[in-house]
């Protein structure tokens, strides 16, 4: 039987506005000053601790502070606590995955996020929701004739409430004047974008009420570098007539030379992996690569020193991660991200832990510490 590619320009969208949505910015938000649960378990509360003492060290040896994260910390409500963290300068790096940054947009732009999988797929609704596709590849055309990443170019637009769009006349001039020009793709992806889909030349808006609960929007704000790295396929702007895998692409490769970069300074630096299984120790062990190749040919040694804590609540089987990686026997063996990241050359801790619980608790174990 033949099989022929599908028009995703035939897919029908919806307005977001219309859609049962799961979670709202209210009801999840943690307030940074409200206190954490207790822990009872002691060996995950020093581990907290240690890592608290950890990060501050980094700190003052101006070392790189890189925490990667899971869509779910941003559903659990971790916005406003990570603002805590940039502004005192305990992160210097912020990477996740594009999931999270749906879930980020939609929430400064609506409200509200999170739709049942089971329910829409069946419907032919899931991820078809007209704003939410939009509105990222807009922010990521525009980002592109800047040569921004997707991070920074969606913590800008969600920042600023929009973008401007430059005339149809001004990218055609400069794409005849400098057809080779490194910015020349992202120009005509742009130009393509207005003719299909009928934007005109001036300013954009769209508003963004709740960008107090956007990280993106925090880090655009701070001026943290904030990197996405999403998968073709993998989230719900491919379920859109504007979907375009040049511009996410290209986006996205930005972000990924970024990424490296921070890893670059993690000589006596610390990452955390908060509920990303699959997309922070992928991306890590490549960046890692390529620091060390670059490193290699400059004659400069490896990265040294560093910490990695890894949160996630799979089993881990009480293995120490410091003694190396576990028999078949053990349950912790089977936890890939884990093994991805011992295999790094640093300290590697893994701790079983729900994501919004670690992130509150090392926030307030960090002010207590600093006398913040």
């Amino acid at each position: 039987m033949p099989i022929k590619p599908l028009d995703l320009k035939r897919i029908q969208v919806f307005p977001l506005e219309s859609r049962k949505s799961l979670t709202r910015v209210e009801d999840i938000l943690i307030d940074p000053d409200e206190a954490p649960p207790a822990i009872e378990d002691s060996r995950l509360k020093n581990q907290i601790e240690n890592l608290a003492q950890l990060i501050l060290k980094a700190k003052t040896k101006d070392a790189g502070i890189q925490l990667i994260y899971g869509a779910h910390l941003l559903r659990n409500g971790a916005a406003l606590i990570l603002e805590e963290m940039m502004s005192r300068g305990w992160v210097t790096h912020i990477a996740t995955n594009g999931a999270g940054t749906i879930h980020d947009w939609e929430y400064a732009f609506l409200g509200r996020s999170t739709e049942s999988v089971r329910e829409n797929v069946a419907t032919g609704t899931f991820g078809a929701w007209e704003e939410t596709g939009k509105n990222i590849h807009i922010a990521l055309a525009l980002g592109g004739i800047r040569g921004e990443g997707y991070g920074a170019a969606l913590g800008r637009f969600i920042l600023n409430d929009g973008g401007v769009f430059p005339s149809p006349e001004s990218l055609e001039r400069v794409l005849r004047e400098d057809p080779g020009h490194p910015l020349a793709p992202a120009r005509a992806d742009l130009l393509s974008l207005m003719r299909e889909f009928g934007f005109q030349e001036g300013r954009y808006t769209v508003e963004h009420p709740w960008k107090h609960a956007s990280i993106l929007a925090q880090a655009a704000r701070h001026q943290i570098p904030l990197t996405v790295h999403p998968g073709i396929g993998y989230d719900i702007v491919s379920v859109n007539p504007m979907f375009n895998g040049a511009i996410l692409g290209r986006a996205a490769q930005k972000d990924f030379q970024w990424f490296c970069g921070a890893v670059e300074t993690l000589d006596s630096g610390v990452t955390l992996s908060v509920g990303s299984a699959i997309m922070g120790p992928q991306v890590f062990e490549k960046s890692l690569s390529v620091v060390h190749n670059l490193r290699l040919q400059e004659k400069r040694p490896l990265v040294k020193d560093m910490t990695i804590a890894v949160v996630d609540l799979q089993d881990g089987g009480g293995w120490d991660w410091t003694q190396g990686e576990p028999p078949k026997t053990n349950p912790a063996y089977y936890l890939r991200f884990c093994k991805s990241y011992a295999r790094m050359g640093g300290a590697m801790h893994y701790l079983q832990c729900d994501n919004a619980l670690f992130i509150q608790s090392l926030f307030h174990e960090l002010k207590n510490r600093s006398g913040a």
